[in-house]
């Protein structure tokens, strides 16, 4: 342990300087890095793939795989602080960092949400409300809720499962048998949720500091696209008053679970006006990387901020934006976008942030990388998106 740390009343401050832990070396411990480093912080990741994308940013890479306990003593012994990017993080390391350093994020939030029926009963304890679910143990469970629920609906594994992996949307009663034999597969419970007849999706990343402070960002208006995100427009094309009421919703959950660092809170918007929660994150968030350059502080800004119990950045939106992710298949019409004149690159009034994750290998429907792009208005950013090379093949 350095001795870049205080005590107070409110908990442990990591003042710059000290070195944080990062469990998981993918693009979000590398955003995260990035912001920390220009705070003057140190970072050392684990990941078991050399040259990492968060690796080839911070200090050290600790070359291991999750379970590895040794290892995970090794990221302790070096850090001050560790935080992690992704919630899939084994129960044993868990347990030692908690035993040999300070994890601020704690291990509740991550049993929580590793958990798709866990997740769901703590939001409702929160006092928001979730699409209708039922616990599902058998096929006749599932047929039964099937005909109560009415088509479509969705079973997905409770743990497990991310960009539209782990779940099957049954579209009719003759699919409840495959359905279940197929999802019965991962060994783990099933839940099956009404379908929600929405008409936009949101979120919102919420922060909270050991101190009490919570902030959220702006409402985000999210487009996916064979569910992986597409695009996240801000401020989301809703009233204020339902974008101030998911941020107020994402704040609630955030103080409910005793958030350290991020959350991010994914919603459905009904036509009615109703907000029902889907997902949580506790980490940073794709739907998030747009506060890199249109917030006064990033999202992975405040994660380092919450996590080492300093004051909790401003959360104002400067410009009208628009995050576009860049797959696989996008990558090299925007490396040709890159190398063209100014004059043909964008649109007057229109400004084209590029953030790629240094991936060794360019897979298809592969998160690559994201441009957010910063314009008057969200319309005229989607004009551009539209009209450029860059995102013709999403398929």
């Amino acid at each position: 342990m350095s001795q870049a740390q205080n005590n107070n009343e409110t908990g442990k401050v990591i003042r710059p300087g000290g070195t944080i832990g990062v469990l998981g070396g993918g693009q979000l411990g590398r955003m995260l890095a990035l912001a920390g480093r220009a705070m003057g912080y140190r970072f050392v990741t684990l990941d078991p793939t050399p040259d990492a994308p968060c690796g080839q940013v911070a200090d050290r890479q600790i070359v291991a795989s999750y379970d590895d306990v040794e290892a995970a003593r090794a990221l302790a012994e070096q850090s001050d602080v560790i935080t992690y990017e992704f919630e899939n993080v084994d129960a044993d390391v868990t347990g030692l960092l908690m035993a040999e350093s300070y994890v601020p994020q704690g291990s509740q939030l991550l049993y929580t949400t590793q958990h798709r029926l866990r997740e769901k009963r703590a939001i409702e304890a929160a006092g928001v409300k979730v699409a209708p679910y039922a616990e599902i143990a058998s096929a006749e469970q599932l047929r039964e809720a099937v005909q109560r629920f009415g088509t479509p609906c969705v079973l997905k594994t409770a743990t497990g499962g991310y960009d539209g992996k782990g779940q099957w949307v049954i579209r009719s009663l003759d699919e409840v048998e495959e359905a279940f034999a197929t999802l019965s597969k991962a060994k783990t419970e099933l839940v099956l949720e009404q379908f929600i007849h929405f008409e936009k999706e949101l979120s919102v990343i919420a922060a909270r500091s050991p101190r009490g402070e919570v902030k959220a960002f702006p409402a985000a208006e999210n487009i996916h696209i064979n569910n992986i995100l597409h695009l996240s427009i801000v401020p989301a094309r809703t009233s204020e008053s339902i974008q101030q009421e998911a941020e107020r919703l994402a704040m609630r959950i955030a103080e409910s679970l005793n958030v350290i660092g991020l959350i991010a809170v994914e919603m459905f918007l009904t036509r009615d006006g109703q907000l029902f929660v889907n997902e949580l994150a506790p980490r940073p968030h794709n739907s998030g990387h747009y506060t890199m350059e249109a917030c006064a502080t990033s999202q992975f800004e405040q994660h380092v901020r919450a996590i080492c119990n300093l004051p909790l950045g401003s959360t104002e939106l400067l410009t009208p934006v628009v995050m576009v992710n860049v797959l696989g298949q996008h990558v090299e019409p925007l490396l040709d976008w890159i190398v063209k004149p100014e004059s043909e690159q964008v649109a007057p009034g229109v400004t084209a942030k590029v953030h790629l994750y240094g991936k060794s290998e360019s897979k298809h429907n592969r998160k690559m990388g994201h441009v957010n792009v910063l314009a008057g208005s969200t319309d005229a950013a989607m004009q551009w998106i539209e009209a450029s090379d860059i995102w013709k093949s999403n398929n």
